[in-house]
Formats: structure tokens, C-alpha cells, sequence
């Protein structure tokens, strides 16, 4: 299994659950690091190399690459937001049509935020994407995730599509217990009483235990018929007020204070992040997995708290257990 970009959170979870499997696990990374579980091979993301070598043989090629969207969307951001996740589609699409034994799956991550803002109702992979919206301020974020997606799509209609399967993953947020997760930042937070309702708190959630992420893409390389677009998403998104009330019991905190629209505009400039990662309302639904025989470990939003908070006192001072 080869994985572009994965030396981040998401990489290194799949590093751990797959190498627990038994499968070789190379991950393609822009810096020299080392990855428990995982071998590392540099590449530039952009150009062919090398690198290439290890997608020849390989069984599946699972792309998470792509500049952090948690910062300040200036100029220079958005255009290595953008660059990053195409460049890097693109050239693992050209590594793939060089292969002699090309990877029987080529999985692309995509984004959730792909979705219209609302609240009213969930939507599905069969949904239009339509445009921004004011209050979400996700008009560049819409911008990046159609970028990405027409990239894998245009790379892969080059390709034998019968030696190769093309899946888009409409991934959201992951929590999980790998450092530089969205789940640390937010148990930070409430541990520190700050942990109350963001904005007006009406905005859906959607969310994904982490071993729901790697079983869902587990099944989704076992599967041989499965191709396109899936949201990898748990069942049942909340309103924000929900699940931070959610977080707080399973950390043991009785309060947080909240915070409103303009106390989160001041936070995310001395941040230097975006208000959009927080007040977008990203109400997705898996349909697919749904419908074609997933089953979810973990569909209630509490319950995967009380998992993962009894796998972190568990592993505290001590190496990860498999899952």
C-alpha cells in the first residue's frame, strides 16, 4: 500500500491499522521523518521521481497530499492549498499510467466541505454541490475541493480503468487518537473550559470514528465492484451545541464557555486560522456504505468518545495496541 502525503494524522493512522494487517505500508512524504509502521520514500509531490517505483506492484494507492486548511486563507495559502492537492493528483495519475503492474485501486481523498451549508436536512453522494454560502465563508474551500476532485478525474480517464478502480473519498472530520488530530485539539479545549457551543451551534457536524475511517476503506479495496464517489462520514451528524456538550461529559468538565461570531472571527486571525473549519454546517450522510453493506462500529457521537477517551487513559506511557 502506497500513501502519498500520508505523514500527517490521517497517514499514520492507516500506517498503524493496515501495517496490524500485515500489508507493507510505504508512505510518500516531502520531508525526511520516520513513521511507525510505515516506510518513508521522499517525493516533491509534484514531479515524477524515483518515488514512482513504488506504486509499480503495489496493491492500492490511498492519496491524502495536500497543504493543511487549517490557516489563514491569504494569497499564498490558497495557492499552495490548491497546488498541492492537484499537483500531487495529477503526477501520481502519470506514475499509475507508467506502471506495468499498475495498483488494482487508486483511492483519492476528497472533503465533506464539498457540500452545500445547511442544516435543514443531510445530504448524499447523489446531492448537487451547488455554491458558497455567506454565513459559512467557504467560497475558497468550495473552490480547492472541486480543484481536486476534477484533477483525479481528469487523470483518471487516462487510465486503463480496468486494471485500475477510481474512488473519491468525501472524508470528514476524523477523530482519532494520533497526534495532530482534530480530536486533541478539541479535548485541549475543554479540558480547559472552553469547550462550549461555537457560534449559534445550529451548524450540523459531521464526524467519523478513526477506526471507522480505516475500516471503511479497508472494505472499500476488499471490495472489487466499488468505484466513485463515497462520503466517508459516520451515520448520524449533530448540531455543534450537541456535540460539544457530548465532548465535555466525555472529558469530565461541567463547562465551557462559549463563544459567539465575532469572538471567533478575533480568535482565528490570532490563530492564524479560519472561522469556515468551525461555523460551516456539514451535514453529510454515507449513503453508499450504507446501502451497498457497511457496517459502522461506531454510529453514535458519545459513544466514540467514551472509546476513544478509555483507549487514551489505556495507552497513556505506553505503544498503541492494535485496534
Amino acid at each position: 500500500m502506497v500513501i502519498p502525503g500520508g505523514s500527517g494524522f490521517l497517514g499514520r493512522t492507516l500506517a498503524h491499522w493496515f501495517a496490524q494487517r500485515d500489508w507493507r505500508v510505504v508512505i510518500l512524504s516531502r520531508d525526511p521523518c520516520a513513521i511507525t509502521n510505515a516506510e518513508v520514500v521522499l517525493w516533491d509531490g509534484k514531479t515524477l521521481g524515483p518515488w514512482a517505483e513504488v506504486i509499480d506492484d503495489s496493491e492500492a494507492v490511498i492519496n491524502l497530499a495536500g497543504r493543511s486548511v487549517n490557516c489563514r486563507y491569504h494569497a499564498k495559502n490558497r495557492a499552495a492549498m490548491m497546488a498541492s492537492r492537484t499537483e500531487s493528483t495529477r503526477v501520481i495519475g502519470e506514475a499509475i499510467k507508467q506502471c506495468e503492474n499498475p495498483p488494482a485501486v487508486w483511492l483519492n481523498s476528497s472533503t465533506a466541505t464539498i457540500y452545500r451549508h445547511r442544516c435543514d436536512r443531510a445530504q448524499t453522494e447523489e446531492e448537487g454541490t451547488y455554491g458558497a454560502h455567506q454565513e459559512a465563508k467557504d467560497a475558497y474551500s468550495l473552490e480547492v475541493a472541486h480543484g481536486w476532485e476534477a484533477a483525479f478525474q481528469e487523470s483518471y480517464q487516462s487510465l486503463d480503468q480496468t486494471r485500475t478502480r477510481g474512488l473519491v473519498l468525501r472524508t470528514a472530520m476524523v477523530f482519532g487518537q494520533e497526534p495532530g488530530g482534530v480530536y486533541e485539539t478539541l479535548r485541549k479545549l475543554a479540558k480547559c473550559g472552553l469547550g462550549g457551543t461555537l457560534s449559534h451551534g445550529r451548524q450540523f457536524v459531521s464526524w467519523l470514528h478513526e477506526e471507522d475511517f480505516c475500516r471503511s476503506i479497508e472494505w472499500l479495496i476488499s471490495q472489487p465492484d466499488k468505484k466513485g464517489i463515497y462520503n466517508l462520514t459516520a451515520p448520524h451528524p449533530l448540531p455543534n451545541r450537541e456535540m460539544m456538550a457530548a465532548l465535555r461529559k466525555a472529558v469530565g468538565v461541567g463547562f465551557g464557555l462559549p463563544a459567539a461570531r465575532w469572538t471567533l472571527e478575533l480568535g482565528a486571525f490570532f490563530l492564524r486560522t479560519e472561522t469556515e473549519l468551525i461555523v460551516k454546517s456539514r451535514r453529510v450522510e454515507p449513503a453508499r456504505l450504507l446501502t451497498e453493506g457497511f457496517q459502522f462500529q461506531f454510529s453514535d457521537f458519545a459513544n466514540a468518545l467514551v472509546d476513544l477517551e478509555q483507549k487514551l487513559e489505556g495507552d497513556a506511557g505506553s505503544p498503541r495496541s492494535a485496534p
